[in-house]
Order: structure tokens, then sequence, then C-alpha cells
């Protein structure tokens, strides 16, 4: 049977859609895939056609979210004292808030974050490699401590439906990184 991709793509789109309105409502282990065919308005096996379990929607989901190499914008270091490219991770972070503030969130999938690091680091990494002398191994520590606070502080800043301005949050990130949490707060 021959099917048009065009329809193919908007079904499968129609049951991700379901299903991450679920998501959004309660944790995957209480998603049925009956639930998620009733809400898209398909049968069972039309789920089966795209997808292994609901686990395998998320995911899909999840793959989709996550940049390759490839789709990182070029990290450059003009000179030796620019730090982390937090404006690049700042936009990854809005293009996909939608799903990135459910993942990160309270009820999203804990290893998200892990999956988001490891997908950013090598390019990080590689980049501070060539323009610093720096322990290997320490580079990892710094970079996933580094990584970490920065995923941190922005699912905060969705949750607080961005209190602050974007260029604010950057600077603040900034001045964290460069000066220390101890310094900020005893100013």
């Amino acid at each position: 049977m021959n099917k048009q991709p065009e329809v193919t793509a908007h079904t499968k789109q129609n049951l991700i859609d379901a299903f991450w309105s679920l998501y959004c409502e309660k944790r995957i282990e209480k998603i049925t895939v009956k639930e998620i065919t009733q809400k898209a308005g398909y049968n069972r096996g039309t789920f089966y056609e795209y997808f292994i379990d609901v686990y395998d929607v998320l995911e899909q989901i999840e793959q989709s979210l996550i940049p390759t190499l490839d789709e990182l914008p070029p990290i450059t270091m003009p000179n030796k004292n620019m730090g982390m490219p937090l404006d690049m991770f700042l936009k990854l972070y809005e293009q996909n808030s939608k799903y990135y503030s459910v993942l990160l969130g309270d009820n999203g999938d804990p290893a998200f974050a892990s999956k988001l690091k490891n997908s950013t680091k090598p390019a990080i990494k590689q980049v501070f490699s060539e323009n610093h002398d720096l322990d290997p191994i320490e580079l990892d520590f710094i970079l996933e401590y580094v990584l970490s606070a920065m995923i941190g502080i922005m699912s905060y800043w969705f949750r607080q439906d961005k209190v602050l301005p974007a260029e604010d949050l950057i600077a603040l990130m900034y001045d964290l990184m460069q000066n220390g949490v101890m310094k900020r707060l005893t100013k």
C-alpha cells in the first residue's frame, strides 16, 4: 500500500501532538497508547505503524530536539578571554521552549538534560581545548558544571515566565561565570 508522504507525516505529527498534550499533564508511565490514539482520532494499529510504545514517542521527540554537532552554530573564540556561548544556548532553548520547559521541568525526563549536555559538550570542549592549555579531565568537569548550571538557570527562567529580559539573563550568567556566585552574593 502506497501512502502519501505528507499524509503520513501529518498522521505521525497528530499522534506526537496527542502524546505531548498528555505528557504535559501527567508522567509518561501513566500515558497509554489508547489515550493517545483516542485523542488523535486514530486506531491503535496506526500508532504502531510509527512507534513501538509511548516511550518511543518521547524518544523520537527528544531526538528531534537535541542538536547534532552539524546543527550547532559554529563556536569560535576570537580572543582567549571569551566565555561560554550563552546566547547560542538561549536561542536553542527559546526555539524549543514548548518542549524544553516540560522535559527539563519537575515532571519531565531526568535523562534529557544529560542528552542535551552530551550533544553540546564535544563542540565546546574542542574550542576550549584549542584555545586553552587545560587538563582534559578537568575541562570535562568544568563543562559539566557550566552546562548543568546553564540548563538549570534557563529552565528556571522559563518556569518564572521569563521575568528577566533575555539580555539581563545572559549578562547575569556571564557575571556568575566570570566573577563567581559568592562575589555576586556579597555585593
